[in-house]
């Protein structure tokens, strides 16, 4: 496992015939920038020979050099390289040239006394730049590609249904980028499987380290993420690593951070934006590795309306978001997920799998799940420890889904809650009821009993009524 993975993913090479200038040039990125997949080259004559040996993002490149200028390079670099972004570096008196030079397509230039912050930060803005590129191009070959590169990675996920496997996609897409992945979805739809999933297409050998922030009080959430000195507090007789330093080069994965504190929501987008943290009582900047995925079940952009979230957090995360549908948008995967379930559970409770009455599934759908797949492998267990004999009984589901529908269970009493508000004319009474019976049966699959459930009749009324 390595303390300090190479960052970014794509080389930078620095070019300038002055060694020692090349050597603190990299000695500036490799500290404060963080950023430490760098080469040199003090030869100009041998700079397209590395470009065509290595992968190569981006280039800082001196004007001024033996053999061949700055200008000529550039040229070059455009032509066999238009993917490779150039940053020159320039002397005071070169300013015009340079400026010729961003008029070619040079994307950025630097006068070589600048401030060494500034420096580092246009070197970081160019190298994110250049890793939304890689992300693009990635995503467009991802979308159009039919089948999974790495399906194995999902297994554990338990789906036959179209919208998850544009998930699938999507996430094989952004796995490999080092940008915040923001995972949106209900309860128990499976975040945390899929941040599993992001993990082992980019960091598999390196640690997940997984934390839960909901109920963190400022202080605890900062001494979780970011550790503390011995001493930095009355009781820390130790020091502690935080959960940052834990997750090394591997995944951080931050679970219901719509939870957050406003102070503590500040000290993640510092986190975020600036790629380092402070150990509670130093003053020395760590800096952080790890790639950080974050989850919630809330609407953001709500809370972000309602004052309780930061929009520039909200922003910072929204680099790459994944929504998991819930179950009640997915019930194809209802078969799937029984069966899975029902094994599961006989073999931890030591039983032979039952048998499913062929109205199981056709009962279940009628269900919009709230607790989506948590729910239902509940719902299952307590089927299974409950069974006896051969066909599993529907009487134990049935009671469990003995109760109005979500979407008429949430609703207020206000015109939303009536389907009829929108209509400019209204039905007969004898039609709406007429419609309703056919629409019962249809989600019934044609299951009297089941229709007769959804409509609040008995099923002899629910048959008489049919057969008029």
């Amino acid at each position: 496992m390595s303390d300090n993975p190479l960052y970014p993913s794509f080389g930078v090479l620095l070019v300038d015939d002055e060694l020692p200038w090349l050597r603190r040039l990299s000695m500036t990125l490799e500290g404060p920038g963080g950023i430490n997949n760098l080469s040199q080259c003090s030869d100009s004559r041998q700079v397209m020979e590395m470009l065509a040996e290595k992968e190569i993002g981006l280039v800082l490149l001196d004007l001024t050099m033996p053999y061949l200028s700055g200008e000529q390079l550039l040229e070059q670099i455009l032509t066999d390289y238009p993917h490779i972004s150039v940053i020159i570096l320039s002397g005071m008196n070169q300013l015009e040239t340079a400026v010729n030079c961003m008029k070619q397509g040079a994307f950025d230039y630097f006068v070589k006394t600048v401030d060494e912050k500034r420096l580092v930060d246009g070197v970081q803005r160019a190298v994110r730049m250049v890793e939304l590129e890689y992300e693009n191009r990635a995503m467009r070959r991802h979308f159009f590609r039919e089948e999974l590169v790495h399906p194995e990675v999902f297994t554990p996920i338990i789906t036959a249904s179209p919208a998850m496997r544009a998930v699938f996609q999507y996430v094989e897409a952004v796995a490999p980028s080092r940008q915040p992945i923001l995972i949106n979805g209900e309860s128990g739809v499976g975040k945390e499987l899929i941040a599993r999933s992001i993990h082992q297409l980019s960091r598999a050998s390196e640690p997940l380290v997984s934390v839960n922030v909901a109920g963190l009080d400022d202080n605890h959430f900062s001494d979780t993420l970011f550790g503390h000195l011995r001493g930095a507090f009355t009781g820390a007789e130790t020091a502690r690593a935080g959960m940052v330093e834990k997750a090394a080069g591997g995944t951080l994965f931050l679970d219901e951070i719509g939870d957050l504190s406003p102070a503590s929501q500040v000290k993640l987008l510092r986190l975020l934006q600036e790629g380092e943290y402070y150990p509670i009582g130093s003053d020395q900047p760590k800096q952080m590795h790890a790639r950080v995925i974050v989850s919630t079940h809330q609407d953001l952009e709500e809370r972000m309306a309602a004052g309780e979230f930061r929009r520039d957090l909200y922003y910072r995360l929204l680099n790459h978001h994944v929504r998991i549908p819930p179950l009640r948008e997915r019930k194809e995967d209802l078969p799937l997920l029984l069966e899975h379930f029902l094994e599961r559970a006989a073999a931890q409770m030591g039983k032979k799998r039952p048998t499913i009455p062929k109205e199981l599934p056709v009962l279940l759908a009628t269900y919009d799940f709230p607790g989506n797949v948590r729910e239902l492998e509940a719902m299952v267990h307590d089927a299974v420890s409950r069974h006896v004999g051969r066909i599993m009984s529907m009487k134990g589901f049935a009671e469990r889904l003995d109760h109005p529908p979500l979407a008429l269970a949430e609703a207020t009493d206000g015109a939303e809650a009536n389907p009829f508000t929108c209509l400019g004319d209204l039905p007969t009474l004898q039609q709406s009821s007429q419609l309703l019976v056919e629409e019962a049966v249809r989600r019934a699959a044609g299951n009297q009993s089941i229709a007769a459930r959804l409509l609040g009749v008995s099923q002899p009324a629910l048959s008489k009524r049919l057969k008029k």
